[in-house]
């Protein structure tokens, strides 16, 4: 039904030690005046690992995680919403390579490969789809896709970084 498979990684991503977390809130935009919210038409989109996608246990976890949070915050699903909800996410491998992105040098560098999940969720407009909020997390998410405790463990916690972001309904 949604494309949460992806978020699903990508929530995993964040909730690692070196993951980065982030916001972004267009001009003008109080978050804190919406009241409901409904998701967005999904469009679907492979996440870069097939393992995820059209997977509907990650993709029910990943908008279990997301309605918590936005009730938490305040909002209530409604047919009739000021915001929609959408998401994506992606697996990508990457390489690091120890200290060398640093100085350029390094002694005994041994290069890492990893998988590394990108998470976004958006919040639209309902009447215009313009972009109001946008959060999202990357990180490594090696070993959670083949442990399911683990990957809604870190999908909880990831969403929960991401939607800290979003401002508290007043």
């Amino acid at each position: 039904m949604f494309r949460l498979a992806g978020l699903f990684i990508l929530a995993v991503a964040l909730a690692g030690c070196a993951s980065t977390v982030s916001s972004y809130v267009a001009r003008g935009v109080d978050l804190r005046a919406p009241r409901t919210y409904n998701w967005a038409p999904v469009e679907p989109r492979p996440t870069g690992d097939p393992r995820l996608d059209n997977n509907r246990f990650f993709e029910e976890r990943v908008q279990a995680a997301v309605e918590k949070q936005l009730a938490d915050r305040g909002f209530a699903k409604s047919a009739s919403p000021d915001f929609l909800v959408r998401y994506h996410a992606s697996v990508t491998q990457e390489i690091h390579v120890g200290g060398a992105e640093r100085d350029g040098q390094c002694e005994e560098c041994r290069p890492e490969v990893f998988d590394e999940g990108t998470l976004l969720i958006d919040l639209l407009d309902a009447g215009t789809d313009r972009l109001l909020w946008r959060g999202w997390a990357t990180g490594s998410v090696d070993g959670v896709v083949d442990d399911q405790k683990w990957m809604e463990q870190r999908i909880d916690d990831a969403v929960a970084r991401i939607m800290r972001e979003l401002p508290r309904r007043q």
